[in-house]
C-alpha cells in the first residue's frame, strides 16, 4: 500500500476507510495517540511508543481493546503491507461512541482503534532550524498525548506563517516545549530540559537524548528554565519522533546556538547511530 488506514479491524489504503460519525473522536476529540516512524519496515521505539500510549489510556480511562502485545503485533503486521520501509506511524484510540452526542462516558462502550501510516523518510537532523516564541495557552495535561490538538495546531500554523520550524511555547516566560516536540538547551556543556510534570510531554525522542548524555558523559539538569536561556544557550535543540534532534540557528529573528559544535555533533551521530542499528534489516 502506498498508506495505510485501519479502524478496528478493517483495514485499507486510508482514503477508503470510513469512521462513524459517533465516534468521540469527531464530537469532542477523546482520544489519545501516539507516533514514531520505520525504516526498512522495522518500527523505532516501539515498546517505549505503546507503554506512553497505555499510560495516557489509563490517565484518560479509556478501557483499550487489546494488550501491550497485540497491539506491538498488530502494528509490526501492518507496517509490513507498506509499499516503502520509511514510514510515520501514527496510532489512536477514542473513547468508542454512542447513539446520541452525550458529553458523559457512553457506558459499556468499547475504546475504537484506529491506525495510519504513510511514506516519510526520517529528516536530516544535521539541517538547522529556526523558530518562533508564543506563549502557551493549551490546557494544564500536556502530559497526556491527548488527540485535542488545536492549541498546538494553531501555535504550528503561526509558525509557518512566519516561516519557522517550529513554535517554542512558555507559559509567563517559562519554557515548556514545542507546538509538536520538546525542546532543550545545552549550557556550558549540560543539557538542560524541563522536568516532567504536567505541562510538558514525556517525549521519547527526549528520553533517548538524556540516555545519549548519560553514555557520552554529558550532564544533564532537568529543571524549569526561561525564554531568556533561549537566547543566551550555546544550543538549542528540538526533539520528536520524526525530526530525533535538530539544532535552531534562528529565534524570534535573531541568530542563536552555534557555540557547541562539537557537542552537538557527538550527540546527533549517537543519535542517528542508534536510529540505524534498531531499524537495520
Amino acid at each position: 500500500m502506498k498508506n495505510l488506514g485501519y479502524y478496528n479491524g478493517r483495514c485499507d489504503e486510508i482514503e477508503n476507510v470510513l469512521i462513524p460519525m459517533y465516534d468521540r473522536a469527531c464530537f469532542f476529540g477523546d482520544g489519545i495517540y501516539d507516533a514514531t516512524c520505520s525504516r526498512n519496515h522495522r518500527i523505532f521505539a516501539l515498546d517505549e511508543h505503546v507503554d506512553r500510549f497505555f499510560s495516557s489510556a489509563e490517565l484518560l480511562a479509556i478501557d483499550l481493546p487489546c494488550t501491550k502485545q497485540e497491539l506491538k503485533d498488530l502494528l509490526n503486521d501492518l507496517v509490513k503491507k507498506m509499499d516503502s520501509g520509511e514510514n510515520f506511524v501514527y496510532f489512536q484510540a477514542t473513547r468508542g461512541g454512542g447513539p446520541v452526542r452525550n458529553h458523559t462516558f457512553t457506558e459499556g462502550a468499547k475504546a475504537n482503534l484506529w491506525v495510519n501510516m504513510f511514506h516519510k523518510p526520517m529528516m536530516d537532523i544535521y539541517k538547522k532550524i529556526t523558530l518562533i516564541t508564543l506563549e502557551d495557552t493549551r490546557f494544564f495535561h500536556c502530559n497526556i498525548k491527548t488527540i485535542n490538538l488545536i492549541p498546538a495546531v494553531v501555535a504550528a500554523e503561526k509558525a509557518k506563517q512566519a516561516g519557522c520550524f517550529e513554535a517554542v511555547l512558555h507559559r509567563s516566560g517559562r519554557v515548556t516545549e514545542g507546538s509538536h516536540s520538546n525542546v532543550h538547551i545545552i549550557k556550558d556543556g549540560t543539557l538542560i530540559t524541563a522536568p516532567l510534570d504536567n505541562l510538558i510531554l514525556p517525549g521519547i525522542a527526549r528520553k533517548h537524548i538524556i540516555k545519549a548524555c548519560g553514555v557520552l558523559g554529558i550532564p544533564v539538569e532537568e529543571r524549569p528554565y526561561q525564554v531568556e536561556d533561549l537566547f543566551a544557550a550555546d544550543e538549542i535543540l528540538v526533539s520528536s519522533a520524526s525530526t530525533m534532534c535538530l539544532s535552531a540557528e534562528e529565534l524570534d529573528g535573531k541568530s542563536v546556538g552555534g557555540k557547541a559544535p562539537e557537542l552537538l555533533k557527538k550527540l546527533q551521530d549517537y543519535l542517528m547511530e542508534e536510529f540505524l542499528n534498531e531499524t537495520a534489516e
